[in-house]
């Protein structure tokens, strides 16, 4: 993001016929969406792989081979959902100042909030709009602390038996915002950006199982400059070195599981180093109000999925991202097709393609949208209902290899799981010493 430092300043709220355009936008969209299921699928219906032709058009190539594969789908009708208050707020204060640079590929002026809110499909730029949205998105926007999470990898199919390959349990999965900030102080940016222009700090450690990887761990740092690559590093206490990482890694999965850490919360890789082209935006199956916490372990496809869930229309923005050769010239992927929930803004699945143009991954994100994490929860307990991720799970489609993962987990001690901007941690946590002293 070109020159945001200087930009970090106070503007106008948006004017009455800005928000009438907003509430007149929304009110079409749900219609659309309402018409759509309509014609297509109805609440009620199951889908399944017998009659899973019904949704191939509304949902992604990805995510009809789940279907036909034995994930099944429980149709609803579609829900509303609304950002948190908070966020909602610094949109109103901040996006009329907020633009992109003269290349197209950065920000300017970025304070909190969403950078585009007005969102016009016949703008030339709005494939990287879209994207910079995504980057600045409500789900998670000052901190967050996901404990104690675990994951299956499988050899997914139609009434396969569930047989674990690998089972992994993981400490923490955080983040902290240093931009964007709307409920935590320091708002609404952390002084430290100042010093070291790091956008977001990024850990998941310590690894409690597999035993063969117990105790290690991976720190990832974003940077606001467009041209400086994300800094890696990873611990393996059985060689007692940390070691720094080409960031062409992050497009790779690593060990016996599918995810890598571009996908590991949607569309993660850094924004410059895509290209990106908008496919256009339409109604199509996604979970946004998911049933179950912890997921349910899907019995008709080997476990490769949460299954049965409740999948609703949603409106999507469709937006092709492919690497720039020039910066990232190791990417495996050719292009990368991400299918963007218009209302919660993020995004319920992405397709990844090789370079020879073949489907390669799919990744599904099932999420829910209440006050709490689980409903028993007795701290993660907010004023208001917000997103959360409930279940993940990344499939290479060319081999039927996947790895399903459950938030919270089937097997953790720890129930409630996500702790979103509650200052659960701080940038301390962040640091290679801490990654080596968690290390049980």
């Amino acid at each position: 993001m070109e020159q945001l430092s200087s930009h970090v300043r106070r503007t106008g709220e948006w004017t009455a016929p800005a928000r009438m355009a907003i509430a007149v936008v929304a009110v079409l969209a749900v219609i659309a969406i309402a018409a759509a299921a309509r014609a297509d699928v109805k609440p009620g219906e199951v889908i399944t792989a017998a009659n899973a032709s019904k949704v191939r058009d509304l949902v992604s190539p990805g995510v009809y081979y789940k279907v036909v594969n034995g994930m099944s789908m429980k149709i609803v009708p579609t829900g509303q959902i609304d950002w948190p208050p908070p966020y909602k707020d610094a949109t109103e204060k901040y996006s009329a100042q907020v633009r992109l640079s003269r290349d197209n590929r950065s920000l300017v002026g970025y304070v909190a909030g969403q950078p585009f809110p007005l969102i016009d499909t016949n703008d030339p730029q709005v494939a990287t709009k879209i994207m910079w949205n995504n980057v600045f998105r409500p789900l998670l926007t000052d901190d967050y602390d996901l404990r104690f999470y675990d994951c299956e990898s499988v050899y997914g199919g139609l009434n396969k038996p569930n047989n674990v390959i690998q089972y992994y349990q993981i400490g923490h999965y955080a983040g902290y915002d240093l931009v964007g900030r709307v409920e935590v102080e320091p708002m609404p940016v952390d002084p430290d950006f100042k010093k070291t222009n790091r956008l977001w700090l990024f850990g998941l450690y310590p690894v409690l199982s597999p035993q063969a990887e117990r105790g290690s761990g991976f720190i990832r740092f974003r940077y606001e400059q467009p041209d400086r690559g994300d800094d890696d590093w990873s611990w393996n206490p059985g060689d007692r070195r940390i070691r720094r990482l080409n960031e062409a890694l992050q497009s790779t999965a690593t060990s016996a599981q599918t995810w890598n850490p571009d996908h590991y919360s949607g569309f993660n890789a850094k924004t410059e180093e895509y290209n990106y082209k908008f496919l256009g935006d339409r109604p199509m199956l996604g979970v946004a109000h998911a049933e179950h916490s912890p997921e349910l372990k899907c019995s008709t496809d080997g476990g490769a999925s949460a299954c049965p869930e409740a999948w609703e229309m949603r409106n999507m923005y469709i937006v092709e991202a492919s690497p720039r050769r020039e910066v990232i010239s190791q990417a495996l992927q050719g292009k990368t097709i991400i299918y963007m929930d218009s209302e919660m803004w993020y995004q319920p699945y992405i397709d990844e393609y090789d370079q020879k143009g073949q489907l390669w991954l799919n990744h599904i994100w099932w999420t829910t949208y209440r006050d709490r994490p689980v409903p028993d929860a007795r701290v993660a307990i907010y004023p208001f209902k917000r997103e959360f991720e409930v279940g993940a799970v990344a499939t290479d489609v060319q081999s039927g290899f996947a790895t399903m993962c459950y938030l919270p987990g089937l097997q953790t001690p720890e129930r409630e799981c996500w702790y979103i901007n509650m200052g659960a941690v701080d940038k301390s946590f962040f640091t290679t010493d801490a990654m080596v002293k968690a290390a049980p």
